[in-house]
This record gives C-alpha cells, structure tokens and sequence, in this order.
C-alpha cells in the first residue's frame, strides 16, 4: 500500500507542477505586489479548466500527504 501511494503523490505531483506551468504569468497574487494587471479578466475556455483541475489535483495531493502521514 505504501508503493501504491508514493506512486500516486509522485503522479499527481508531476501533474500539479505541469499545470502550474501551463497557467499564464501575471495572474494570482503577483498583481497585488505591483503586477501589471490594471484590468479584471475572466478565465475562459481551456485556461478556466486548467484552473480547476489544478484546484482538484493540489486537493488530491493534499489528501494523499494526509494518508501517507497517518499510515507513518
């Protein structure tokens, strides 16, 4: 079972950190330290989904550090 879940945390952490690349630069909190973002945008079409399927991947890992954790 140990295996089973290094190999899960390790999958859905490559995953996290390819669609915290995939995401475009000035968005998030960058704009309230003097980020150029002088307009409210919305997210659209593949960038919104991209946004919430890192939401669900970073829960995910989330829970699986938990388990791991209480597994010890």
């Amino acid at each position: 079972m140990n295996n089973l879940l290094a190999i899960g945390q390790i999958v859905v952490s490559v995953a996290l950190i390819v669609l915290i690349l995939l995401q475009p630069r000035g968005t998030g909190l960058g704009s309230i330290f003097g980020g150029g973002a002088e307009f409210y945008q919305r997210r659209r079409g593949l960038e919104k989904t991209v946004f919430y399927i890192t939401i669900v991947l970073a829960g995910i890992f989330l829970v699986l550090n938990v388990v791991a954790l209480i597994q010890g």
